[in-house]
């Protein structure tokens, strides 16, 4: 029994080690005029797409840009595959500040799927996303790949998902659109590294 106690911190060790645990992913907070929203990146799961973020982080390129269009049931009429997200980057503010689109991982390739706060790329074919990003309210699973969601069935690139600010998240969604794109764009007065 002495000896299993013993190997126990190994054991726990390498778990944290082989399943990513243990507080290591980068987090950075999104700073809106409607609160703060933290968000775990997951850089080893999809290494392409958060190293893409994380740049437009560290080099402050998000800095005064804004969630300009919320996707809710009652805006998307004529679309059959519905889903619910908010968007934001900098298509409405900066379009100068965009670094060139990078190589589509789809979440057949990483795991991380739609659920519930996750973070993804906007994109138009796959290998198109640059620095439009959008946050899933509720479970999204037609983003996925193979989802209907896009036609052409490559899903979106998800790359983490929200920790802290949900709350936020959903008072943005719930903002006056007209169709999807909000009446007053909230502003992100930067998205910070924390970790």
């Amino acid at each position: 029994m002495k000896k299993l106690w013993r190997s126990f911190p190994l054991v726990l060790i390498l778990s944290v080690f082989i399943f990513g645990g243990g507080g290591e992913n980068p987090q950075v907070i999104i700073q809106t005029e409607l609160g703060d929203i933290t968000v775990e990146i997951y850089e080893k799961a999809a290494p392409i797409t958060a190293s893409n973020f994380l740049r437009y982080v560290d080099e402050d390129r998000f800095q005064d840009s804004c969630f300009y269009r919320v996707v809710r049931m009652d805006n998307q009429p004529d679309d059959k595959i519905k889903i619910e997200v908010i968007q934001g980057g900098l298509a409405f503010t900066s379009r100068d500040k965009m670094l060139p689109p990078i190589k589509h991982e789809t979440t057949k390739n990483t795991g991380i799927l739609h659920k519930d706060g996750a973070i993804s790329m906007g994109r138009l074919g796959p290998g198109t996303a640059t620095s439009e990003f959008f946050i899933c309210v509720g479970d999204q699973p037609e983003l996925d790949f193979g989802g209907r969601r896009n036609p052409d069935g490559q899903g979106f690139p998800a790359f983490g998902r929200v920790l802290k600010g949900m709350d936020v998240v959903r008072k943005i969604h719930l903002q006056p659109a007209e169709e999807q794109m909000l009446v007053f764009r909230v502003k992100i007065s930067n998205i910070v590294r924390v970790r």
